[in-house]
């Protein structure tokens, strides 16, 4: 029996990806799999969903700014430290596999302080706090672009892989007849064939900027497109050609499949699993005072590869007018596409779940 403890949490894009690769992992005999992440949030919810082992820890918050939470929040990752110590010194894994986020630290620190291999993943273009802390006691640092590599001092470059975003089978062997079915059943309406789907998506806690453009401009949008519109909170009623929904959980892969064009944030999650899927996206990047601007190298880097149109910052009329043009442009969507579909076609789950396996044995 191999074991191998994951770490990360706090959003859907540290914990999805690190599942993808969990996933690849089960498909060998005897691996044994435990994850720890944060005892508040959705952690737990999605992690034992997906049939695996639970452990909440602690965890202070990383800022990269001046705060007097910062002195509270030192002795939460120190208790969780402990935690985390407690609990591998118990389990005994063979291998950490990190996956960032604030929670993934003190199970890395511990990890290491117990002789316990460390392995850890980057999504973005440039490496956050944690993932730049965690590089530090990593034998591995797999990153998702090339360009990944200016975040890491250079002592650090010769344990660096480029993988791409793991990305769940589920996206790769999507249908689009059972996304189509999933949503006239949902919606109570008739989705003709010739019709056209618009996925919008906001990230799973939603994106307000995302949400008021697409409310406030519905009515044109549903004139080109059938628009199923994943709010991230509270929705609205359903109308001809529209239909809101929270949260898409187990029925996405196949309703992304379904989808002629993506409109959302270009967190990591989104534009390497709409690759995956091979689906044209028009993406609006979380930007401005109070992000590190990874949603805009994201964005940045498929836009130049032909995968994605960017708006920053649009106006509703700029929207509409993005959109409307690739609504009748079937050659335009079909180009962006193609592009899309080439840079989904590593296999970051299984490249990453081999090493990891090879590494235990």
């Amino acid at each position: 029996m191999i074991k191998i403890a994951f770490a990360g949490g706090g959003t859907g894009g540290h914990i999805y990806p690190a599942l993808a690769i969990a996933d690849a992992l089960r498909e060998a005999d005897g691996v044994d799999i435990f994850w720890l992440g944060s005892q508040k949030g959705m952690d737990r919810r999605i992690v034992e969903d997906a049939g695996i082992r639970f452990y909440g820890i602690c965890a202070g918050k990383l800022r990269r700014y001046f705060s007097l939470l910062n002195f509270f929040d030192f002795f939460k990752v120190l208790w969780g430290l402990g935690q985390a110590r407690r609990i591998l010194s118990r389990e005994k894994p063979a291998l950490l596999f990190s996956k960032g986020g604030f929670v993934s630290v003190p199970p890395v620190l511990a990890a290491a302080h117990l002789g316990i291999p460390v392995h850890t993943h980057e999504s973005d273009m440039s490496a956050g706090l944690a993932t730049r802390i965690n590089a530090y006691f990593a034998e591995q640092i797999w990153i998702s672009y090339e360009e990944s590599a200016r975040s890491f001092p250079p002592a650090a470059r010769r344990r660096l892989r480029c993988s791409g975003n793991p990305v769940r089978r589920a996206f790769r062997e999507a249908s689009p007849t059972r996304g189509r079915a999933f949503l006239e059943a949902r919606s109570g309406q008739k989705i003709p064939p010739e019709q056209k789907i618009l996925l919008v998506l906001g990230g799973s806690q939603g994106a307000k900027e995302i949400n008021d453009l697409v409310e406030a401009g519905r009515a044109e949008l549903s004139r080109w497109f059938f628009v199923v519109h994943q709010t991230g909170g509270p929705c609205t009623e359903a109308a001809p050609n529209y239909l809101p929904l929270a949260y898409l959980k187990g029925e996405m892969p196949d309703v992304l499949a379904s989808a002629a064009l993506v409109l959302g944030r270009s967190g990591a999650g989104t534009v390497w699993e709409a690759a995956a899927a091979g689906i044209p996206m028009m993406l609006i990047p979380l930007a401005g005072e109070g992000t590190r601007g990874d949603q805009v190298e994201n964005a940045a880097y498929f836009k130049e590869r032909g995968a994605a149109q960017v708006l920053l910052h649009p106006t509703l009329d700029a929207l509409l007018e993005a959109v409307a043009a690739l609504a009748a442009d079937d050659a335009r969507r079909g180009k962006i596409a193609k592009a899309a579909r080439a840079l989904g076609k590593q296999d970051a789950a299984r490249e990453i779940s081999a090493a990891l396996l090879a590494r235990c044995r």
